[in-house]
């Protein structure tokens, strides 16, 4: 093989390789990849939820699917976006782990914004999947509903932040509670455990999210199981 030639090769290989890169260069498209591993979004769903115009937001899923990184369907007037593969949500958490690993400044601004987390004991995988088999211990999905029905660890109910107050009187003060949301920067299980400890309820968070646990391949579940209905009715 002339050398040429395989110069040639390798510039176009790293080349399609820095597609890619480029796509993930951006705050922006990053975390709309992190809310497409949770379920499949609107741009209207995921403007509101980033807090930008559905023009800017368009154009970074453009972005994305020029990369082959998200996909669509559409339904009705809707047009439905998703993470094209699996492995997508996985390229995304290695980036996590090397600026976890790497970045100095990520852990002061994660310590920053939520404190001293490990007082709150978080819980692990393995622990929760151990501990999920018990029926003293319930597991909370506090993500959005749309979020629990496109996937949720087996077994867990829905119960989102914004409802917790109105359901507070379904959750009996004899149960240890274990919260678990979209990853480990994301709010709203550390926002259940401070809200569930304050009411009288053992409670504490799982150390990682759903695609974490998904990725894992441990039990996972879609839709609204019928013991999950029925809670909801009675709360």
């Amino acid at each position: 093989m002339a050398t040429n030639t395989h110069r040639e090769f390798k510039n176009r290989l790293y080349a399609q390789f820095a597609r890619v890169g480029k796509a993930l260069g951006s705050p922006h498209r990053l975390e709309v990849l992190e809310l497409l591993a949770q379920g499949e979004r609107t741009v209207d769903s995921l403007a509101r939820e980033l807090d930008a115009s559905i023009a800017n937001v368009s154009q970074h899923l453009q972005a994305l699917r020029r990369a082959a990184l998200v996909e669509t369907r559409k339904q009705g007037q809707f047009v439905h976006y998703r993470l094209a593969d699996p492995v997508i949500s996985d390229l995304c958490r290695v980036l996590r782990m090397v600026c976890e690993r790497r970045l100095a400044e990520l852990d002061r601004l994660v310590h920053d914004h939520f404190g001293e987390r490990d007082a709150a004991e978080p819980v692990s995988m393995p622990e929760l999947l151990k501990r999920s088999r018990s029926a003293d211990v319930v597991i909370l999905d506090t993500r959005p509903e749309r979020e629990y029905e496109a996937g949720h660890i087996a077994g867990a109910i829905s119960v989102p932040v914004a409802d917790l107050r109105r359901r507070l009187k379904a959750l009996p003060k004899d149960k240890d509670y274990v919260a678990y949301c979209r990853g480990p920067y994301c709010v709203y299980a550390d926002q259940a455990v401070e809200f569930l400890r304050a009411r009288g309820r053992r409670a504490r968070r799982m150390l990682d999210g759903f695609p974490e646990w998904r990725a894992a391949g441990l039990p996972v579940e879609s839709g609204i199981p019928v013991r999950a209905a029925a809670q909801r009715r009675s709360s």
